[in-house]
């Protein structure tokens, strides 16, 4: 037996523009992950054990 293909829904009109909308705003609220204290320890620890 083989399963039905659902067909995609597409955006439009003033649906698809709130949309895009949202997601130009996500993107600019993207924030990116600081990990260098992180990579400090990390270092200092395999220094330590003479890695």
């Amino acid at each position: 037996m083989a399963i039905a293909i659902k067909s995609i829904p597409v955006l439009k009109n003033e649906a698809a523009k709130a949309f895009l909308d949202k997601v130009s705003g996500s993107t600019a609220k993207k924030s990116s992950v600081d990990f260098s204290k992180q990579a400090d320890v990390a270092s200092k620890i395999l220094a330590k054990a003479k890695l």
